[in-house]
């Protein structure tokens, strides 16, 4: 049974992602990957800071600013030019499991869900 995975920031209570484990959101070397359309109130600002990843290649560092917050810098990244053998992280915004900011939440996937 596929599990729905929803992503918080704590410290704004920001629900960031809600989807379906595996093409939705791909959880990959404790971090999780996310389709564009299971972003939900993540208000992440791109920066002009790249890095590099040896086998994952090019990306930009995301911030997030919740309404009327401190901007949280560098919770989350996107892969601009990616790997091509690893088609889950193509485009999608990325953000850290371990990081003490987020809270991930996991349960089953009722048939009922609309995503």
């Amino acid at each position: 049974m596929a599990k729905l995975i929803r992503i918080f920031h704590r410290p704004s209570n920001t629900l960031l992602a809600e989807g379906k484990q595996g093409w939705d959101i791909t959880p990959f070397e404790g971090n999780y990957y996310i389709r564009k359309k299971c972003l939900i109130g993540a208000p992440f600002k791109l920066t002009a800071i790249l890095g590099l990843c040896p086998y994952k290649f090019i990306y930009l560092w995301l911030d997030l600013q919740p309404d009327g917050q401190s901007r949280a810098r560098f919770l989350a990244w996107k892969y601009v030019i990616p790997n091509p053998l690893l088609p889950f992280i193509w485009f999608r915004t990325g953000i850290y499991g371990t990081h003490p900011d987020i809270e991930i939440q996991k349960a089953p996937a009722s048939d009922q869900d609309p995503k």
